[in-house]
Parts: C-alpha cells; sequence; structure tokens
C-alpha cells in the first residue's frame, strides 16, 4: 500500500542536506530562495547541514542523517526539500531511520533521487522527483516547475495532470543576466518515442538520476520484489530514468544491470529524461541503447522527456499510479494518488 503525503497551505519546508550543502560562496541563493517560499505563505526551516560543504559533501554521513531524521520526526516540519543534490547521499542510507518516519514530502532529483527511491521502496510512503529549491529562487517559475505544488497537494485517491513543456533550457546559463525566471527556456520540447509514433504507457513509477540509483541494487535499500509483492500488489512498473554524466556504454552498462538484477520484471515502459550527457562511444548512441532495450524488454520507451538536469521538468510521483499518453511530440501525464 502506498502512502501519500499532503502538501497543506502556510505547510512549514525543512531544508536539509543529505548530499550537498551549498557552502558560504552560495549561501545567498538559499537566503533568496526562503524569502520567495516565505512571500508565498511558507514557513522556512534550514538546518546545519546547508551551509556547510566539505569534501563532497555538506558533513559526515552520521551527521548528515542525524539532521534528516530528526526532520522527518518533527511535529513542526511538513515537507523536506534539499538545496540541490551532490555526489553522495548514499552514504547516508544506512543510518536512516526508516521504521519510525512520518508521512510528509521529500523533493528533489538528482543524487537526491537515492533517497527517494529507497524511502519509497522501503516505506510505501510516496516521494516526489521534481525540482530542487535551489531553482524556486525565481520571481515566478515557468509553468513546469510551478506544477510542484498542485501535485503535492493532491489528496489520497485524487488525480492531477501534467503536459510536457513547451521550450526547455539548452544550456546552462550562469553568467546570464538575471531574469524574474530561474530558467532560460529557448528549445522546443518534443517528447520522442522509439516507435515514432504515439504511446500509451500505464502503471506504478518509480526511478530517478541512473547514474545514482543503480548502485542501490543488491543492497536492503533497493529491495524491488519486496516492494512490487508487498506494497503495490505486482503492478507494472513505468520506470522514468534522467542520466546526469554518463557516457552511453556506463548507461547501457547500468541498464543491462537493472534488467539482470530483476529491475525491469513486470515493466510497462520507460521514459528517459532529456540529458546533457550521453556521448556517443563509436557512434554509440543513446537512440541505439533505447532502440535495444525496448526490443529486449518488449516494452514502448519514450525518451527527451522533461526530467533530470536540462530543465524544466514535471513533478513525478513514486508509488503513484500513472498513465502517460505521447503524441506528436506532446506529453501528457496523469498520475493517480491510489493505494
Amino acid at each position: 500500500m502506498i502512502r501519500y503525503p499532503i502538501l497543506n497551505k502556510n505547510a512549514t519546508v525543512g531544508v536539509t542536506a543529505p548530499s550537498s550543502g551549498v557552502g558560504a560562496q552560495n549561501a545567498e541563493l538559499i537566503k533568496l530562495t526562503s524569502s520567495r517560499l516565505e512571500s508565498k505563505g511558507f514557513n522556512m526551516i534550514c538546518g546545519d547541514t546547508v551551509w556547510t560543504q566539505e569534501k563532497a559533501k555538506s558533513a559526515p554521513a552520521k551527521v548528515r542523517a542525524q539532521e534528516f531524521n530528526e526532520m522527518m520526526g518533527s511535529e513542526h516540519i511538513d515537507i523536506l526539500i534539499p538545496p540541490w543534490g551532490g555526489e553522495l547521499l548514499i552514504e547516508v542510507l544506512e543510518f536512516i531511520d526508516f521504521d519510525t518516519m512520518k508521512d510528509k514530502w521529500i523533493l528533489g532529483y538528482s543524487d537526491i533521487s537515492v533517497l527517494l527511491l529507497a524511502v519509497t521502496l522501503r516505506t510505501g510512503i510516496a516521494t516526489a522527483h521534481g525540482t530542487n529549491l535551489v531553482d524556486l529562487r525565481g520571481e515566478y517559475s515557468d509553468d513546469t516547475t510551478a506544477m510542484w505544488e498542485a501535485v503535492l497537494e493532491t489528496k489520497a485517491e485524487d488525480s492531477i495532470v501534467q503536459h510536457s513543456s513547451r521550450k526547455y533550457q539548452g544550456e546552462w546559463q550562469h553568467d546570464a543576466p538575471p531574469t524574474p525566471y530561474v530558467f532560460h527556456l529557448t528549445e522546443d520540447t518534443r517528447w520522442k518515442t522509439v516507435s515514432s509514433g504515439p504511446v500509451t504507457m500505464k502503471g506504478r513509477l518509480l526511478g530517478g538520476c541512473i547514474d545514482v540509483i543503480r548502485h542501490l541494487i543488491g543492497t536492503p535499500f533497493g529491495n524491488l520484489r519486496h516492494f512490487q509483492e508487498q506494497m503495490i500488489n505486482n503492478e507494472p512498473i513505468l520506470w522514468y530514468l534522467e542520466n546526469c554524466e554518463l557516457n552511453t556504454v556506463d548507461v547501457r552498462r547500468s541498464l543491462v544491470q537493472m534488467k539482470l538484477a530483476g529491475w525491469f520484471e513486470n515493466c510497462s515502459g520507460i521514459m528517459f529524461g532529456r540529458s546533457p550527457a550521453n556521448r556517443p562511444v563509436e557512434n554509440y548512441t543513446a537512440e541505439d541503447i533505447y532502440a535495444e532495450l525496448s526490443e529486449e524488454l518488449q516494452v514502448p520507451i519514450v525518451y527527451d522527456i522533461d526530467c533530470g538536469h536540462i530543465p524544466p521538468q514535471i513533478t513525478l510521483i513514486n508509488g503513484a499510479y500513472a498513465e502517460v499518453d505521447v503524441t506528436d511530440g506532446v506529453g501528457t501525464v496523469k498520475q493517480f494518488f491510489y493505494e
């Protein structure tokens, strides 16, 4: 059974850094984001780990885990949103108290997706793959990013629809003049299918950044079979995956590992996000990978969706039942908050 937290108006946001903190040089990003959210009625509580960063992590693993556990257990915090991703979140998993977690949303992506997937697989609590905190610092959010609030306000047994963006950000422009929006959306969005025709897929959503969630395979935090049998009654799984830094052969190795580990058993389809990586090796392209995987698994594959490190991205809920339709480059995702 999947348990869905709910985001209420005037909620208190707990900001903790289970992966990377912002350090002194980026502290203003958090202060600006906090003021933006406070102006919308949210209350903000920032933990100590947010402000520090050394040796590729915000703090030692036990310190990060302790702060996370305290915020998850706090009666005064309604949702956790880390500042951003990082590199070494996996270090904290063995110190996380999964047994006493309260039902509250955790929102993020990149390295945070390790935590999101582990929490849903272990506890059945739905988690939210979407914007990170610092991307909410703008005066406005684009229509796609802004949907995070509506999605997390959806009540159990209700549903919500999101659509593919009209445009996406082709490249990061850190030195670009500031605008009321965080992202510079200039390129036309087009969701693509391996079949080149319309695709409809249905199933329970699971996924994240393939660079990091692959390391859950074979651990107590990646027990997919238990999740399938005990929490979703063996309903099909609809995977969403995005690639941050891997070249094409490393993506292929990772997908084969997932297949051999049984992660694609009873899979109804796979969605891949746009990627800044996907560097071909000897003319072996991402499109080659998608075609091979579709043939091997006999499932539809959609790619270049709004998910991951090329913004904007829709908010995908681990554990929710979803219906995905892609026609003529336009995607629609309807998520049902069914137990």
